[in-house]
């Protein structure tokens, strides 16, 4: 750290710093990161030789889907490689990439503070730097866990400072193969668009490898909830809930997340519904949460990385503590275990939800069960899905019985690639590149969840880099032989190439 933000940080007196402070601390720090980016010859030259595309345009080299944690990390990664004739897009407006403006409810992060990851090891990247900057090194030793929106606009500041270019508004809405290329179809601020690439990252975060999970109800339609039935990733107006009677579907962090927004919006009740007997007690994942497992778990036979990652689904994580507590401040608040919901009714006066021992009435329901892996539901990949490698294609029915959202994971290879099911699949299969939750049963939990990111999108990037330089080997040879500096053109000694011979 420089000595300017060094003096900045020294001011702390444990309190939270006042505007002028945090500014000047930010500055300071934000002057010390490009620093250090500089000192490590970031962004790298770009050493891709440009390619045309079928229509003599000239092509991507990356295409990005997605400018959340994940996307902005890869680009990161990419750029620091080198590799510089990227875009990438997001189809939200700026600062409402992924969950953590959006559909995130929770007051801090589930992560330890001092995690890393965004910054990819430069030190001046980090949030504690960010953090220290604006609050201190006593608030940074006070602080318990990253509040949501500070990690946001902690994101969206690394994107800034390491010059990380979003393309807001805009989204895929196709990818196909045509011969050895990838063509997108976008729509955006420039207009429908057709664009070839040779290699496509979707870094599309939960909901990019599947949908949203609905259960299937008798009675009801997603697509019919009438205003009184949401999921809890839809965008809620929780001041509409004030003083009515919300039913909750899961026990999981989403599930207490919604649950105490609609509390603090001033709900009457928020009665939750779980099929357990109790809520679930470990965090399995944190137990894989170390760096033998996150270089480590690609590296495992078939039959180890599926008992790995099925037990740990199986066993599911426990609701953080600091969610259950924000909703048991609160008197109006309370769980009905082993009560499970066997059909809901959606109406103009409210939701109606079948239990065993009965019907519960509510103003309003909410379903809190996640997303679901199912790379055949993405409407972007329609023309490719049926040629698409899933795990449910290795493994036994008695498997795919006992684990049927495991079986519907992509089967990825070491660089995160598709690939393909069958003899009949387009070699660019393996130039689009999963980097969101449905890389996990191949790779483990290496993009989305914050532990793994750094790892995962710089494993990510060295195989692009990899293959990149593979494809286009011949014309890099052209380029060495045709390679000259003069290095001893100062000294006597110097003799110029028409003089050197054969």
């Amino acid at each position: 750290m420089t000595d300017g933000v060094g003096k900045i940080l020294d001011k702390a007196d444990g309190r939270k710093a006042d505007s002028d402070d945090a500014a000047a601390g930010l500055a300071a720090l934000e002057q010390a990161a490009r620093h250090d980016l500089a000192r490590l010859n970031y962004p790298a030259a770009n050493w891709v030789p440009p390619t045309a595309a079928p229509d003599g345009r000239p092509a991507l080299d990356v295409l990005v889907v997605g400018g959340g944690m994940c996307g902005q990390t890869v680009a990161f990664a990419l750029q620091r490689e080198g590799v510089r004739n990227i875009r990438v897009i997001d189809r939200c407006a700026a600062g409402r990439e992924g969950p953590w403006g959006t559909f995130a409810r929770m007051e801090t992060l589930r992560s330890p503070k001092q995690l890393t990851g965004p910054d990819l090891g430069v030190a001046s990247l980090t949030y504690r730097a960010w953090y220290e900057a604006r609050h201190g090194v006593d608030g940074w030793a006070a602080l318990h866990k990253a509040p949501r929106l500070d990690w946001l606009d902690y994101l969206l500041w690394v994107r800034r400072v390491a010059g990380l270019a979003v393309e807001n508004g805009t989204e895929m809405t196709a990818l196909a193969a045509e011969g050895p290329w990838l063509r997108a179809r976008l729509r955006g601020p420039r207009g429908e668009e057709s664009v070839c690439a040779r290699k496509v990252v979707l870094a599309l975060g939960r909901e990019g490898s599947g949908a949203l999970r609905w259960p299937a109800f008798p009675s009801f339609d997603p697509a019919a909830g009438g205003g009184r039935v949401f999921h809890s990733a839809d965008d809620i107006d929780f001041a509409a809930l004030h003083g009515r009677r919300i039913g909750v579907l899961g026990v999981g962090a989403s599930a207490f997340d919604n649950a105490a927004c609609a509390l603090e919006a001033g709900a009457r009740d928020v009665v939750m519904f779980a099929r357990r007997p109790f809520l679930p007690q470990v965090n399995k994942s944190k137990g894989a949460s170390f760096p033998g497992f996150q270089r480590g778990f690609a590296a495992l036979d078939d039959e180890r990385r599926w008992k790995f990652m099925t037990y740990i689904f199986d066993e599911q994580a426990p609701p953080p503590h600091e969610s259950v507590l924000r909703c048991q401040r609160h008197p109006g608040f309370s769980i009905r275990f082993a009560t499970p919901w066997t059909d809901l009714r959606a109406g103009p006066d409210g939701a109606i939800a079948t239990t065993p021992g009965g019907e519960e009435r509510f103003d309003a329901a909410i379903i809190a069960t996640g997303f679901d892996v199912d790379l055949m539901r993405r409407p972007e990949l329609a023309a490719l899905s049926d040629v698409i490698l899933l795990w449910g294609d290795r493994r036994s029915a008695r498997e795919i019985a006992a684990a049927p959202e495991a079986a519907r994971f992509p089967y990825l290879g070491d660089g995160f690639e598709l690939r393909a099911k069958g003899d009949d699949a387009p070699a660019a299969l393996a130039d689009i590149h999963v980097f969101n939750w449905g890389c996990t049963m191949s790779q483990g939990p290496l993009a989305g969840d914050i532990p793994g990111l750094a790892i995962g999108a710089t494993r990510l990037a060295e195989a692009i880099v990899r293959d990149l330089f593979v494809a286009d080997a011949d014309r890099h040879f052209e380029a060495l032989l045709a390679h000259e500096e003069p290095e001893l053109a100062p000294t006597p000694y110097f003799v110029p190439r028409e003089r050197r011979g054969a």
